[in-house]
């Protein structure tokens, strides 16, 4: 399949002003050098816990903020190098979806108007098509071609989030940057806009980049996974792959704490200790060795670097060739055929 998107050494610091002349006395590092492609027809996801950096690297994708550092080409041409007329037709080709479907509705503007809008700022219809286009669009993600008369409080909380679809597909995007989409939603309602996506991905072809915490939700629709933690990625691969067989002791631990519901289960691996450091002085070394069971000296001095691990997995981890493999019945608790998972495949039949 051919790249949709490519991100290479993102960065992004922001600095913290202080004094009388606002000088930057330091720098949160809310990413420091993320890289990852997205084929055409695939998801990648990226997981990690809250102020991992996630939802900036969301941002960074679309230049809704600027990169310090960093390359994102989609289709090949770099996004970051283009401005005007070319930055337009390129941000054509990735929108994004937030995670609040109401506070990114316009409140003021019917369904029909919002849909047009894209339209006719990307020239994608004429004056003529535009009514028969947003009918359309409406209709693709679920919702009566009628509903364009109505306003964003007229909806409930799913057919919102359905609507803010389909103003990402109105400019006809290679690209959804999904940000926590469903995170907002009943359980129900989640299975459906899930299947939502992964039926318009399959029909056209569409990549996504799927950021979420939540890793049921996480395990039904994505392809590709990137665990984050501290503004960088420490294990990347094939989800099945990373889900069966975590490397990395911090993905371990996070399907660890994943909750089975089975009073019989217990979980064997060690729990994640302490807080997550500040991103405005992050440990030298391996960022996570604060909280790492398995670090030694070299962890809190040499930072480790994405490696090949086997089934297209990388994890930047010194130890992960020696820590056992994961013995724990949490580690199941992502797969198909766990009650959970049982349930959520439920409502999405």
């Amino acid at each position: 399949m051919s790249v949709a998107l490519k991100a290479e050494g993102l960065v992004k610091h922001f600095p913290v002003r202080t004094g009388l002349f606002g000088r930057a006395t330091a720098h949160v590092r809310a990413v420091d050098g993320v890289s990852f492609e997205v084929e055409a027809g695939r998801t990648f996801a990226i997981v990690g816990e809250s102020g991992c950096g996630k939802s900036t690297v969301a941002r960074l994708l679309l230049r809704l903020i600027e990169p310090d550092a960093g390359r994102v080409a989609l289709g090949g041409e770099d996004l970051l190098a283009a401005d005007g007329a070319a930055l337009r037709r390129l941000r054509g080709r990735i929108q994004l979806v937030f995670q609040d479907p109401y506070g990114s509705l316009n409140p003021r503007m019917t369904a029909g108007a919002m849909l047009a809008e894209p339209l006719l700022l990307h020239g994608t219809a004429s004056p003529a098509e535009r009514t028969a286009r947003v009918a359309e669009l409406l209709t693709q993600v679920g919702l009566r071609a009628d509903a364009a008369r109505r306003y964003p409080h007229e909806f409930s909380g799913g057919q919102r989030q359905r609507l803010a679809i389909a103003r990402a597909l109105a400019a006809g995007p290679k690209v959804i940057v999904c940000d926590e989409p469903v995170s907002a939603l009943d359980v129900s309602i989640q299975a459906q806009i899930l299947n939502l996506l992964g039926d318009l991905q399959r029909r056209l072809g569409l990549g996504y980049v799927f950021i979420s915490h939540d890793l049921a939700v996480v395990r039904q629709i994505a392809t590709d996974l990137g665990v984050m933690y501290l503004g960088r990625l420490v294990e990347t691969g094939p989800a099945p792959a990373v889900f069966e067989t975590p490397r990395h002791p911090y993905t371990r631990a996070l399907l660890s704490a994943v909750p089975i519901p089975d009073p019989a289960a217990r979980g064997r691996e060690p729990a994640i200790g302490g807080d997550v450091p500040s991103p405005l002085d992050p440990p030298p070394g391996c960022t996570f060795h604060t909280r790492c069971p398995h670090a030694d000296a070299r962890c809190s001095s040499d930072a480790p670097v994405l490696e090949a691990a086997g089934d297209g997995v990388s994890v930047a981890c010194w130890h992960w060739r020696t820590i056992a493999p994961p013995t724990s019945t949490r580690a199941r608790a992502t797969r198909p055929d766990d009650a959970l998972a049982r349930l959520q495949a439920a409502f999405v039949r």
